[in-house]
């Protein structure tokens, strides 16, 4: 070590990391529920500095202004002045957050509402049908039966013995659902159910009554259509 010189730091980049274990690849493959504060943000931002990575760059900001909260209250110069943000990252963050507030304040009325299937294949089919793997996803609705919010669960095997009913309903508690309806698509493009997709079905209507939530529905898209569990009759009694 050369006197008179403290030790070298390191900061590990985004392109240092694994490729599925950044950011914007993780989302694609888990969803964005699955990522961190610092990662939502961190691909908000885009880049860094030459010295930090846009990840720690996400983790000193949120760490600076208290986390996400202090964070959206943070006025424009006072973001600007944080070294390694800058206008045009201020201006990326900003509106973030007020694309979030807008969506808060939509009136109820402004909310998809689910009567039917079909209703639900109208929101989901064009996105989900075309997916090379089975991913699963939870509509939660309100007590009007309006979309509170569609998260993805799983991707991958939509079997009984990799789903664990706490994990399907855990958004549903966290945003006060009172129902549901599972939905799942088959990258084979024929949407009949397997018997493994009526018992996953069955799994989960039991699991809602220990909750007080409805499973109302099960849903399969495909590239050929859609089926409804409930209108077949397969879990549902």
């Amino acid at each position: 070590m050369t006197e008179g010189k403290g030790p070298v730091e390191y900061h590990l980049m985004i392109r240092d990391l694994p490729a599925a274990e950044r950011p914007r690849e993780r989302l694609r493959s888990y969803g964005p529920s699955y990522l961190s504060n610092s990662e939502l943000l961190a691909i908000i931002l885009r880049t860094g500095t030459p010295s930090e990575s846009v990840l720690g760059l996400s983790t000193r900001l949120l760490s600076q202004f208290g986390g996400l909260a202090g964070l959206a209250r943070a006025s424009y110069d006072e973001l600007c002045s944080i070294h390694g943000c800058g206008e045009a990252k201020t201006a990326q963050v900003q509106a973030a957050f007020e694309l979030g507030r807008r969506l808060l304040s939509l009136q109820e009325n402004e909310r998809a509402v689910i009567r039917s299937p079909q209703d639900v294949a109208n929101l989901l089919q064009g996105e989900m049908a075309f997916l090379e793997q089975e991913h699963l996803r939870v509509v939660l609705l309100n007590t009007r039966n309006q979309v509170l919010a569609i998260p993805q669960v799983y991707r991958g095997n939509v079997s009984s013995a990799v789903i664990r009913a706490g994990e399907v309903f855990r958004e549903a508690v966290r945003a006060n659902a009172t129902a549901i309806i599972v939905v799942h698509n088959h990258p084979s493009g024929d949407p009949t159910p397997s018997q493994e997709d009526v018992r996953v079905t069955e799994q989960l209507i039991e699991a809602g009554k220990l909750l007080d939530i409805e499973v109302l529905d099960h849903v399969i898209v495909a590239q050929s259509g859609f089926l409804s569990l409930k209108e077949k009759g397969l879990g549902f009694k």
